[in-house]
Formats: structure tokens, sequence, C-alpha cells
């Protein structure tokens, strides 16, 4: 019988290192799979990982498809580590769409200044409450999060189709399900001629450093770690878990509802049924390919928005199924997970004595 028994002691070092080790299998793996595939492993490799990268709008590209995936990441990894496990980053996202391009198009004549701005609190508070849900929910009748945060994902895109089919479709659209383009007053500076990269990834940056201020140098921070490590020592203490629970949701719901609208009023410039290739859900990804911590997650949102890259390159070029960058993603997460799991248990072989020990 096959077995696994957990480490007395498991190296601190393998707890940071699991990461590079899974990127590596990662590699490997695709080598293999695009070997059979009849595609030469070098080349699709290069195509996949080097060639999306090697010149500056490509680099550009890296940091506007990484902007969102880090932002949600912070905030997700925030309730991760108090175990409050926020699953609908997706839904809240979408929400802080609607509610930030709600007043784009209230003024899509305006040239105010303060357009931007109030886009900005509208997508935080529209995210947020978005998150409240599941948070009251949980709190109030104890409700798993991770269903009612999940299911709130299929709601919020519902009625964002509903909005662009109808009541906010561009009555000069040619009948496309698409909101009016927002005014250049709604939109966000692009930050490096030549590129797309907007706004969004400064506050992208400033968002990782007052994750890392929040996690390592506040009371809040502590707390966090302290409710996910050791609830019981936490309820001794006095460190209430509803609040907790709260605190995470919301945040993490907030900073989804700006990924949202970083996107609306950056790549896209309006409100279209689809706004997302599934940043939300590939955020979770991120969080624990960088080992919730901001710093890196600010190294893994760009090593998976590279996957994002290379797989619209891969289709191009190579003639490969858009679900190859899937396919990636999964295999990361199929290798992080492994490592994590053979960091703090050994594989042991036989059915164990009663004292513990191999039979």
């Amino acid at each position: 019988m096959i077995r696994l028994e957990p480490r007395r002691h498991h190296s601190q070092k393998m707890v940071y290192l699991s990461p590079l080790l899974a990127i590596v299998l990662t590699l490997i793996s695709g080598a293999i799979i695009f070997a059979f595939m009849g595609k030469d492993p070098i080349e699709a490799l290069y195509t996949f990982f080097i060639m999306p990268i090697n010149n500056a709008y490509g680099i550009g590209e890296l940091f506007v498809k990484g902007t969102p995936l880090v932002i949600i990441a912070i905030g997700l990894a925030m309730g991760f580590r108090a175990n409050v496990w926020n699953i609908g980053a997706e839904g809240q996202l979408t929400m802080g769409a609607i509610f930030g391009g709600a007043l784009a198009l209230a003024f899509y004549d305006s040239t105010s200044v303060f357009l931007l701005p109030g886009m900005f609190v509208m997508a935080a508070i529209g995210g947020a409450f978005w998150g409240a849900i599941p948070a009251w929910l949980r709190t109030r009748f104890n409700a798993n999060e991770i269903l009612t945060s999940l299911m709130l994902t299929y709601v919020a895109t519902l009625f964002l189709s509903y909005l662009v089919y109808g009541p906010w479709r561009n009555p000069e659209g040619f009948n496309f399900p698409e909101s009016r383009a927002f005014p250049n007053a709604a939109l966000l500076p692009i930050i490096y001629d030549g590129t797309r990269v907007h706004l969004g990834a400064v506050f992208a940056l400033l968002i990782v450093a007052g994750g890392w201020v929040l996690l390592t140098k506040s009371v809040v921070g502590f707390q966090l770690r302290v409710v996910g490590q050791a609830p019981q020592a936490a309820r001794h203490v006095g460190f209430r878990q509803k609040r907790m629970v709260w605190f995470t949701l919301l945040l993490s719901g907030g900073l989804s509802g700006l990924a949202g609208m970083f996107e609306v009023a950056g790549p896209i410039g309006q409100l279209q049924p689809s706004i997302s290739p599934g940043y939300g859900f590939t955020a979770i990804i991120v969080a624990f390919l960088g080992r919730l911590h901001p710093i890196g997650i600010l190294f893994a949102g760009l090593v998976i928005s590279l996957t994002y890259l290379g797989g619209e390159l891969a289709q191009i070029s190579l003639g490969l199924p858009s679900a190859v960058t899937g396919l990636f993603q999964g295999i990361l997460l199929f290798f992080l997970l492994g490592c994590d799991v053979l960091t703090k248990y050994r594989i042991r072989f036989g059915s164990a004595s009663k004292s513990g020990e191999p039979a």
C-alpha cells in the first residue's frame, strides 16, 4: 500500500524553491507534449516562452496581462492566509467593471479629470459589494464561501450580458452586444509609448507594496497569519474570525473590482459580454505560485501572464489550439501542489504498524 507520512521536519528552503522546481517540471512536460503533437519541442518552447517578449511591445503586453492577475492575487492571498477561500474573484472583477463602466457611460461626453478617479471608487465599491455577499452568508449562516462566491460569478457574468445586450447596448453599434466606447477622460493613460502599458500597472506595483506593508508590518497582517495558522490561539487572545472574514472578502472583492475597471478602461475601452479570459480564477494559481507573499505574487503574475501571450502566439505560429494556455497553467498548478505535498510528506510503501512505522 502506498501512503503519505508527515515529515517530522520539512525543509524551509524547499517551501520557496518548489515554485521554481514546478516551473522546470512544467517546461519538461511541455516539451514532451509538444513532441507527441508532432512539433519541435525546442522551437515550440521558444515560441511559447521567449518569442512573445523579444521586443518592447511584447514586454509591454506582459505587464498588461500581469496587471489584473497581480492585483487580484494580492487580495486573494490575504484571505487564503486567514483560511477565507474567495473563489469568486472573476465575478467581483465583472461587477467592478460594471460599476466603473456605469459612471463612464453616464458621463460618456464628459471631459472631467474627476471621471477616472470616480470610476476607481465605483469599481472598488462594486467588487467589495459582490464580496460582501459571501461574507454575510458565511458569518450569518455559516455558508461555505467557496460555493457562494463561485456561484455569484455566474450571476455577475449573466448580469453583464443582460446589460450589453439590452439597456446599455450602443445605439450606434450596429446591434453588436457592446456598450458605447468610453470617453477619453474615462480611459487609463498609456505610460510607455509604443505599447499598451497603462496606469494600472503603476497601481499594481503600489498594491504590491501596500500588501507587503499590510502583511509584514501591521497588526492586521499579524492577525491574518494567526487566524489562519492557529485559529484556537486566535480565539483565545480575542482575534475575531468573523471580522477577518469580512475584511478579507471586502479587500479581495474591492481589488478584483479595480482589476476589472482597469481592463475595461484600459485595453478594452468599453463593456463587452466577456471582459476577462479567466483572470479571477487564474489569480488563484498566481497567489499560490507566489507563496501568498506580495513580492512572490508580482513575479508569479508575470510568469502566468507569459502563458497567455505564449498561448496566443502558439495558435498563430504553430497552429496549436487555444486550450494550450490552460494546459500549461494546469500542469504548473499540478506540479506546484505535488512539490508542496512532497515537501511536507514522504511516500511510504506498505501498511503502517501501530507504532506508526512501516510494517
